[in-house]
């Protein structure tokens, strides 16, 4: 099994909150990660946001730490078009649709798709991804 993770997982290793001790889970049994490489931004620029000043520092060091070892998918043209398609037709945000179109591309159900997001997940499973989060 190999994990993709969007920004909605990944966060949950950083800053504790329901959902932080499955994805901690998730991630000691297997050791293979793969994201978007947008998601590197959504996650950095939520540390900031979302943690005390004094947190941000641990909490980005790790990060970086784990996003060299993520094999990151890069969102290009062709992953952008199919991310639009996906965004139609299972009525999702841009940025999750491109997670859904990053996870196909970098093996497709053969991943299982971390997310805490409801709808995403539901787009997930109908593209017949094995779900973990919600």
């Amino acid at each position: 099994m190999t994990l993709y993770l969007d920004s909605s997982a990944l966060l949950k290793r950083y800053i504790r909150e329901p959902g932080t001790s499955e994805v901690a889970r998730l991630l000691e049994l297997d050791d293979r990660w793969v994201a978007a490489n947008h998601g590197y931004t959504e996650v950095a620029i939520n540390l900031r946001r979302r943690l005390v000043e004094a947190d941000v520092g641990p909490a980005d060091s790790l990060f970086e730490e784990d996003w060299a070892r993520i094999l990151v998918i890069d969102v290009d043209d062709h992953l952008c078009q199919r991310a639009a398609d996906l965004g139609v037709e299972h009525g999702l945000q841009t940025l999750d649709a491109l997670h859904l179109a990053a996870a196909e591309r970098a093996g497709g159900p053969e991943l299982t798709f971390v997310t805490f997001d409801t709808r995403l997940a539901e787009a997930a499973r109908a593209m017949g991804f094995p779900v973990a989060g919600v």
